[in-house]
């Protein structure tokens, strides 16, 4: 996906609302809850849950006062204030639906706005609020195929109607945010959307200087994310099997944590790929970014994102992305320029090593890794923020809702 001068147009336009009544605070007062199941600084967080933190920071910046509205995990306290942002934690990943309606039904009085964010399973925010109460739906991807992937089947079909018909209909009056073109087709194609679409892709923190930490192998492969069962993570650690002919020297580094890591660890001790793939955890992200940027590859190998967010923070390392051609994915990695997308009837070995035969060109390499953070400085959290705040001006506009 590239900027059109009709999306500049379209960012700018946005953008230039949240200045549109001469404040350089303009939601001086608003009452912003932001819906999501879960929050950053859980174990299984990830882009979503990013996004969703990012937005609130803008929005306090805006003059909002944001509660950020999610799951509990065992041992976090039930409320408390993160970054001036009130935290309100409730339930696990399931009974979170039902307290979160519940919270907003008593307190609807105190909310102006509402970003209510589908991650498969809406918050039926709609039915617990008031009329005039603008509401965002935010929906990173479609889950109709994960939904199948790792549920039983009569429970998958639950999750599909409640994704597509009943969603569709409860939200057909609420102006919808997606993260990219092709989800925004999925939304249209697949769940036949009624409401409104409009695209504000994840921003990319910027670096600052990188120390590179030398990693062991030559060449490097890094995955870094979420270990969960839809990352696939499998496939990238039997890489360091499938191309070991080729590339004797070549290493697997996995960052990140989760409910997978066990399996992977029983996997990688069962294939013999012990120090051909290194399982690091979680790492604080002056190590991981120093370990990433030394790589050669970034390596995805999930086929269910909105978009990608750690195919855009390998990119502002000058490290492209491998990544199968689904929606999202094909957004984020510009194929044979920031990186290359494994299509119908390749593997994902095939695409690697591909990828890494031309990486071994220097000229390549560096032609390569200049696209790639020409292409994530493009995207930045302010932009994401400062349209998000103009679609909620412009809500409350409609609605006669705001200063009054």
């Amino acid at each position: 996906m590239v900027f059109t001068g009709e999306r500049q147009a379209e960012a700018a336009r946005l953008a230039a609302l949240t200045h549109s009544l001469g404040d350089e605070r303009p939601l001086e007062g608003i009452r912003i809850a932001m819906l999501n199941f879960r929050e950053p600084r859980q174990s299984t967080a990830g882009g979503a849950e990013e996004y969703a933190w990012q937005v609130s920071r803008f929005l306090l910046a805006q003059g909002a006062s944001v509660v950020f509205l999610t799951g509990r995990q065992r041992g976090q306290r039930r409320a408390e204030v993160l970054e001036d942002i009130q935290v309100r934690r409730m339930g696990n990943p399931y009974l979170v639906y039902v307290l979160v309606p519940l919270w907003l039904l008593f307190h609807r009085r105190r909310v102006d706005a509402v970003i209510d964010t589908m991650n498969g399973i809406p918050f039926f925010s709609p039915l617990v609020l008031r009329r005039r109460t603008p509401v965002l739906c935010l929906v990173h991807h479609v889950h109709d195929r994960q939904f199948h992937a790792f549920l039983p089947h009569w429970l998958a079909r639950i999750g599909c109607f409640i994704e597509g018909p009943v969603a569709r209909l409860l939200y057909r009056r609420c102006l919808t945010i997606t993260v990219s073109e092709s989800s925004k087709q999925e939304l249209a194609g697949k769940l036949r959307w009624l409401a409104p679409i409009t695209v504000v892709p994840n921003g990319c923190a910027q670096p600052e200087e990188v120390v590179r930490e030398p990693a062991q192998g030559d060449p490097v492969i890094v995955y870094a994310g979420r270990l969960v069962g839809h990352k696939r993570i499998e496939r990238v650690v039997d890489l360091a099997a499938e191309l070991g002919e080729s590339w004797p020297e070549l290493t697997v580094h996995i960052i990140g944590r989760g409910p997978e890591r066990r399996a992977l660890g029983a996997r990688v001790v069962g294939k013999g790929l012990c120090g051909r793939v290194v399982l690091h955890g979680f790492l604080p992200d002056a190590r991981k970014n120093a370990l990433l940027g030394a790589a050669s590859l970034n390596v995805t190998a999930s086929e269910f994102e909105g978009w990608g967010l750690t195919v855009m923070e390998a990119a502002a390392l000058g490290v492209p992305t491998v990544a199968y051609d689904v929606a999202g994915l094909r957004d984020s990695v510009r194929h044979g320029v920031t990186g290359w997308l494994v299509r119908e009837g390749e593997s994902l070995a095939d695409v690697v090593e591909r990828a890494l035969k031309e990486l071994a060109d220097p000229d390549r390499r560096t032609e390569v890794a200049d696209a790639c953070r020409a292409w994530a400085r493009e995207f930045t959290w302010a932009r994401t923020g400062a349209s998000i705040t103009g679609l909620i001006l412009a809500k409350l506009q409609d609605r006669g809702g705001a200063y009054q």
